[in-house]
């Protein structure tokens, strides 16, 4: 079909591979500041070794790795000073998968503007022919052109440092180091912009270690519940407990997941650790993490055996209706607002009965683009505004736990379609359905692998029914889908009324058995979807 593109195959969304959990430290005011040294000497460390793991690049190895290790191991212990070489490692690495995306943005702004200004003024768009549209001024032309050049040359430094192996990372973050000059914007003064600063620069973070005790021997939670961390060795002096270790008064209580969390630090399995401050709320957190071994993923057929949940995601709010296994929608549209649990969504699909839920693979990192949506800023806010990769990540989590399979399907056209061939047949007097219901409906056929639209009613002298033909959903493959309604033994329900039958003045009719003068009752089965 011209100028629609190929749609991407719907696949079942594999669980998460690891668990986090937090709980609350309830530290006392010299917990609190022993917390706060420890971190700070260690966050410097930290800055330190990220600061020299940049300037290897590409040249980074095993040794080298090796001789940072060695090199902070005299300043702390060598349990911290893995923990901070591993760290500085990780963020190099997403530092620079970030690097190559904004590479690949500004590529395709580029191409993008170009093709825009190579058209005529007010040309407009031919996708048939692959054409952007034309500018509409000359002096939004000129305004483009300029910015062409800014994004080359923009263009020219990333991959300058691409080749180089260069990246630029800042501990505690881009933004909160800009805030640092606009205070009253950010509606803070100096000293709590310091204490924020001080709190994200700190580094209490330690992996786990199988076979050591409770999982971990830099950050140790007991099983139960008493927390003591590794002191490094210039922090020797702060230990109230024996091999330098400092244990505080609070205890630790995982509320979610506690079961499995004590399951582990029994067994010696690894349990990181990470203890941070909040310094607006005045509290100290800490969080665990571990892997799991993935779950099976189930096969597509088998998660859509029972029907699907189909779910469309607005700005606002989810759309989700019930369709059986042949896409008919099942019950009415049910509406559910963000609070990013995803609770009550799974709740109801648990009670449908449905083992699947089939939402939108969506992916806006080019929705804001202004070439894309040219000067329609409110829908590039309202796009701004999904929250996708938050919401996604808790669905798919707080799925797994639940055995119902996430189904991801390709988001192109759902809404438009979904709206042409579902919107008006399902409206009444008494329900109006949405744009959105009826996008639900489209997700939820194209998980299922039926196409978007809908049967419709044929011609009268091709209708199999006297009453009408049918126009319910059926797959290819099931037999008689299109055939007339099974033939129920007894009569008509077309007969007269009451006392007025062709037989009704035939007495012998009327008091002879098996010659019934008036039909009687008789309810009509519901239509089955398969035979």
């Amino acid at each position: 079909m011209g100028g629609l593109r190929e749609l991407a195959a719907s696949f079942v969304v594999p669980g998460p591979a690891g668990v986090a959990v937090r709980a609350r430290l309830r530290v006392s005011a010299v917990d609190a500041a022993v917390l706060a040294e420890v971190g700070v000497f260690l966050g410097s460390l930290a800055a330190g070794d990220l600061a020299e793991r940049s300037r290897q690049g590409l040249g980074h190895d095993a040794a080298s790795w090796a001789v940072r290790k060695r090199s902070l191991t005299g300043r702390s212990s060598a349990c911290w000073a893995g923990s901070i070489t591993k760290a500085s490692h990780d963020q190099w690495g997403l530092a620079r998968r970030g690097q190559a995306a904004y590479m690949a943005w500004l590529r395709g702004q580029i191409a993008s503007i170009g093709a825009r200004l190579a058209r005529p003024l007010g040309a407009k768009a031919d996708k048939r022919e692959g054409l952007a549209r034309g500018y509409a001024s000359r002096g939004e032309w000129h305004a483009k052109s300029r910015r062409l050049q800014t994004l080359k040359a923009r263009l020219a430094v990333v991959e300058a440092d691409w080749a180089a192996g260069r990246v630029r990372v800042v501990r505690g973050g881009k933004r909160l180091a800009h805030a640092r000059h606009h205070l009253h914007a950010a509606g803070l003064d100096e000293q709590a912009w310091r204490d924020r600063w001080r709190a994200v620069r700190m580094f209490l973070a330690a992996d786990g270690e199988s076979g050591k005790r409770f999982g971990n021997e830099t950050i140790r939670v007991t099983d139960t519940g008493r927390l003591s961390v590794k002191l490094p060795a210039p922090l020797a002096h702060l230990a109230n407990a024996p091999h330098g270790r400092y244990v505080l008064d609070a205890t630790v209580r995982f509320q979610h997941r506690g079961q499995e969390w004590r399951d582990r630090v029994t067994a010696n399995r690894a349990v990181a650790y990470r203890i941070h401050h909040d310094p607006a709320r005045g509290r100290w957190y800490v969080t665990a993490s571990w892997q799991r071994a993935a779950a099976p993923t189930l096969p597509l057929e088998a998660a859509l055996a029972r029907g699907v949940v189909g779910v469309d995601m607005n700005d606002d709010h989810l759309a989700a209706w019930q369709l059986d296994g042949h896409g008919n929608p099942v019950g009415e549209p049910q509406r559910f607002f963000y609070d990013l649990t995803g609770s009550r969504l799974l709740y109801h699909a648990r009670r449908c009965g449905a083992a699947a839920i089939a939402i939108e693979d969506l992916d806006f990192s080019d929705g804001t683009s202004r070439e894309k949506h040219g000067r329609n800023k409110r829908f590039r806010r309202l796009v701004s505004r999904f929250p996708t990769a938050k919401f996604k990540a808790r669905l798919v989590s707080m799925a797994a736990e639940q055995d119902i399979a996430i189904v991801a399907v390709d988001p192109a056209y759902t809404s438009r379609w979904g709206a042409q061939h579902w919107q008006q047949p399902l409206s009444t007097t008494t329900r109006r359905i949405s744009r959105h219901d009826a996008a639900s409906i489209a997700v939820g056929r194209r998980a299922l692998g039926h196409p978007i639209r809908r049967r419709t009613t044929p011609l009268p002298s091709h209708q199999s029914d006297g009453a009408g033909h049918r126009i319910v959903q059926a797959r290819a493959e099931i037999r008689r889908r299109e055939g007339t309604r099974p033939l129920v033994p007894g009569p008509r329900t077309g007969c007269a009324p009451p006392g007025r039958g062709a037989k009704a003045g035939d007495q012998c009719a009327q008091h002879r058995s098996g010659h019934p003068a008036e039909h009687g009752f008789w309810q009509q089965d519901s239509l089955p979807l398969s035979l």
